[in-house]
């Protein structure tokens, strides 16, 4: 995988919206107990180092309750990888979640021009999708999502640029709930970073890794 240009300015599965200020979380009123324990859940995940990740406004018009994350798998000053990971929460429950919680997911690389012309490449990652969150042993139900490959060229006063191709998967899947109402969201941001790591080409984390880190860890602005 070559480096993701760029930094996230869409979204996955109606995360299309533009980026609004503050922390606010929804406008369902005070967040209920059991979406304020996943998000704190959100917060003792631990990832691999290589994994930068920070809180960002998240979207208000796709239930009442949102909290947002966006990361990027980094190699020295180059990003490899990019993504945004939503948790969507509607007490009220929502029929085509069938649960009250959702997590709606972009995630992007540049690929290497042989790798993109795999005509078995979609199925490829989405099963490096469900495959991350079996291996983390989560349960979830409703699945979807889209598995897309951009190729662009470049012409006349760009024509000394080579052919860049780029592969994005948006996914959404309802988390099973567990004790008081809550997912393990932690979990599931785990398994989300394993999928961000596999699709940056990093070789697996050894279970037990010391080197993972805890949330909060990403850096000031950087100039790629």
């Amino acid at each position: 995988m070559a480096a993701a240009q760029g930094r996230l300015s869409d979204g996955a599965g109606g995360m299309d919206e533009p980026k609004e200020g503050g922390g606010d979380p929804g406008h369902g009123g005070a967040p209920p107990l059991p979406f304020r324990a996943a998000v704190e859940a959100l917060q003792s995940a631990r990832l691999r180092p290589q994994i930068e990740v920070e809180t960002v406004p998240a979207p208000k018009r796709l239930a009442p309750y949102a909290h947002a994350l966006e990361a990027a798998v980094v190699d020295g000053e180059e990003d490899l990888a990019d993504g945004r990971l939503v948790l969507l929460c509607d007490p009220a429950g929502h029929d085509a979640w069938r649960g009250t919680f959702r997590l709606v997911t972009l995630v992007r690389a540049e690929l290497e021009p042989e790798m993109a012309a795999d005509p078995l490449l979609p199925d490829v990652c989405w099963s490096w999708l469900t495959g991350a969150l079996a291996a983390r042993g989560l349960s979830y139900g409703e699945p979807s999502g889209t598995v897309t490959r951009a190729s662009s060229h470049y012409f006349g006063g760009l024509s000394a640029r080579p052919a860049a191709s780029q592969i994005e998967i948006r996914a959404s899947w309802t988390p099973r709930e567990g004790l008081g109402g809550v997912p393990d969201t932690a979990a599931h941001l785990v398994a989300w970073s394993d999928l961000l790591a596999q699709v940056a080409g990093l070789p697996p984390a050894a279970p037990g890794d010391a080197s993972v880190v805890t949330l909060p860890q990403r850096r000031g602005p950087q100039s790629r």
